[in-house]
């Protein structure tokens, strides 16, 4: 449900940030190395924050470069960075900042031939591609994002030579090293002017449209949708995407329009989200209600963040997907569809996404792999064939080439997006019509996720629990057949808590940038079952916590 009464309406000058006060902060502001809140903290893609609260300003950036390049050093990696950035107008002085940095440390950096901007899975593809059969000289890389985040904010994402977001080593140690330059004064922090390391020797060209546009047939059937002549809209929401779609339908010959080529670092144009906040969440039918406006007008319609790595479907007779469904669908139709694919090949899902793909899982007989919340969880599998797919309940996903080689390791909303298409394309039905024959033969699921306030201390409990510490046998009147605080897929730490039934779930999580937890809930049995075990689910959490005079129940 909506918080704000403006939410799906679009934004008046009232609602747009000061684009010029979010660079001058990002210049003239410097933030305290002792403040836990202004330091740098990689979340589960990346650090992210706002030049006007001292959360991501120059300072942050050429640490964190610094830190990579040191990083880089310590794991002999010394094959190109390739360097991409979106659209959000903190990106451009954090990819320059980011470039003085690398060059001046002599890494060999790649970025973009045209100048344009680069999506997180162009990047991802591009790190895949180049390191294919090497035994030495990997690349790794670098995109500066801060995904679907306000226009205030900025972000910074390093991905490894496994082409996927880092884990939590790589991050933890890149944080550490990178606070403690900031501590140190940024005294060791190596640079030279952005102009001269554009033009510097190590700084080279690498077009990432072309390298990834011209290799989407090896991974989903465009002959398919070019032949069925399907009508198709795009919108890139002014993200990085924006140029792709238009080369994606001249290359590959689709009927397919971009809805809208508008790049405004103010996002002027977009509708308001949920909150009331300019947010480019395409899993969000307030932030996507200006395409949803014109379903009618295409057989498939979709939307992408703002680094397009995130998916949003819209269709005639739906309108925009949950993110839930659709995976179910996409997971169904493609191992249905794809005989390239092994048959040890497994499905990876968060735990915090639907219960339908468990069932989805089970009538293909495929292992299914449920894991923490993160798309970092599936690198490795999706890099040796042994997940075929993996998707997170805000609306990413990948898959393998339909030869089972690696596509790509972070999420790819393009990808997730012509799949779309294909599915419509092949089996004359849209995802939505398919999603109904699911819920016709599995069960209707009723999902919704509630943000609870909690206080630094709080979210560390919860982040920190054991079973043991969960006194409830029942949920919503049925027994707890699992509580679990590690994900069964790789037994890695949940950081909350996820209790199960029969019929329906919840897990609770701390947030890692607001002071809240989130507790995801979901029933077999309908919307008012959900609220049983949503509130029972509060009631449980503020138990374990022996806080109920401060955590609301």
């Amino acid at each position: 449900m909506s918080g704000n009464p403006r939410a799906g309406q679009p934004a008046q000058p009232s609602d747009l940030v000061d684009v010029a006060a979010v660079l001058a902060a990002y210049h003239d502001e410097h933030p305290d190395p002792s403040d836990p809140a202004q330091q740098v903290t990689f979340g589960t893609s990346g650090h992210r924050g706002s030049s006007l609260r001292k959360a991501f300003n120059s300072d942050h950036i050429v640490a964190i470069s610094q830190a990579i390049c040191d990083y880089r050093r310590l794991q002999r990696i010394d094959g190109p960075l390739f360097l991409g950035r979106d659209t959000h107008a903190l990106s451009e002085p954090a990819t320059q900042d980011a470039l003085s940095v690398f060059a001046a440390n002599g890494c060999r950096v790649l970025i973009d031939e045209r100048d344009g901007y680069t999506p997180t899975p162009a990047l991802s593809h591009a790190i895949i591609s180049y390191n294919l059969g090497r035994e030495s000289g990997f690349a790794d890389g670098v995109v500066v994002t801060p995904s679907h985040n306000p226009p205030d904010d900025g972000g910074f994402k390093y991905n490894p030579p496994s082409g996927g977001p880092a884990d939590s080593d790589v991050t933890r140690w890149i944080q550490n090293r990178a606070n403690e330059l900031m501590a140190g004064g940024l005294r060791e922090v190596r640079r030279v002017p952005y102009e001269r390391a554009k033009s510097a020797d190590s700084t080279g060209r690498y077009d990432f449209l072309a390298r990834y546009v011209d290799d989407l047939p090896s991974v989903v059937d465009l002959a398919a949708v070019r032949s069925a002549g399907l009508r198709i809209g795009a919108d890139p929401l002014g993200g990085a995407s924006v140029a792709y779609w238009e080369e994606i339908a001249s290359r590959h010959g689709l009927d397919l329009t971009v809805v809208n080529k508008t790049v405004d670092p103010a996002w002027s144009f977009m509708t308001l989200d949920s909150d009331g906040k300019i947010r480019t969440d395409c899993s969000s039918p307030y932030a996507m209600a200006s395409l949803i406006a014109q379903r009618d007008a295409f057989q498939v319609a979709t939307g992408n963040d703002a680094d397009a790595d995130r998916h949003g479907i819209v269709t005639p007779d739906a309108g925009l997907m949950n993110p839930n469904h659709y995976l179910a669908v996409a997971i169904s139709y493609l191992f249905s569809h794809r005989d390239g694919w092994q048959d040890y090949s497994a499905i990876g899902k968060t735990l915090v996404s639907s219960s339908m793909i468990d069932r989805v899982a089970d009538d293909l007989g495929r292992q299914l792999v449920e894991v923490p919340v993160g798309f970092k969880y599936f690198v490795s599998g999706l890099l040796d064939g042994s997940i075929a797919f993996g998707g997170e309940e805000s609306a990413g996903g990948s898959f393998l080439r339909a030869d089972g080689r690696t596509w790509t390791t972070d999420k790819d909303g393009i990808l997730m997006c012509l799949l779309a298409s294909e599915i419509t394309a092949v089996t004359g039905r849209t995802p939505s019509e398919h999603y109904a024959d699911l819920t016709s033969r599995f069960g209707e699921p009723a999902y919704a996720r509630l943000d609870v306030p909690a206080d630094r201390e709080q979210k560390k409990l919860l982040g920190a629990l054991s079973p043991e510490q969960v006194p409830a046998k029942s949920l919503a009147g049925e027994p707890i057949t699992q509580t679990l605080t590690e994900a069964p897929g790789n037994g890695a730490a949940i950081g909350g808590l996820k209790v199960c039934t029969d019929s329906g779930w919840f897990a609770a999580r701390p947030s890692g940038t607001e002071d809240v937890y989130k507790i995801y809930a979901e029933s077999f049995k309908g919307p008012e079952h959900l609220e049983r075990i949503q509130e029972e689910a509060r009631a449980v959490v503020s138990q374990v916590l022996n806080q109920d005079k401060n955590v609301p129940a």
